[in-house]
């Protein structure tokens, strides 16, 4: 048996959310609200047996790289998903720049 984890990102279009799966399992989720132009990020949770494993930053990372393919604006409602862009700038120009102000970044 291997011990490294096979992460697995995926857009779940029917549950409006990202999810990350590890080796097959649900590990976490960011909701999110589509409209035609943006995508709004509402909440973001990694199951507590996959905590510590940078499991929440691989999901935003992969559900941003999915918004700036599709050309989306990103509205990050949710305080992690906001704080991740806060530490990774090349991720800030998905925030549209009248509205960076309002999520204080």
């Amino acid at each position: 048996m291997s011990s490294s984890t096979q992460n697995e990102i995926v857009d779940n279009t029917d549950a409006a959310r990202f999810e990350i799966r590890a080796d097959g399992k649900l590990a976490g989720f960011t909701e999110y609200r589509l409209t035609e132009k943006s995508i709004a990020f509402l909440h973001t949770e990694i199951d507590s047996h996959f905590e510590g494993r940078g499991m929440g930053s691989a999901l935003v990372r992969g559900a941003l790289d999915a918004a700036r393919q599709r050309g989306l604006a990103v509205l990050p409602h949710c305080p992690f998903v906001r704080s991740w862009i806060s530490k990774h700038e090349d991720y800030l120009d998905l925030v549209p720049a009248d509205k960076r102000a309002a999520f204080k970044l």
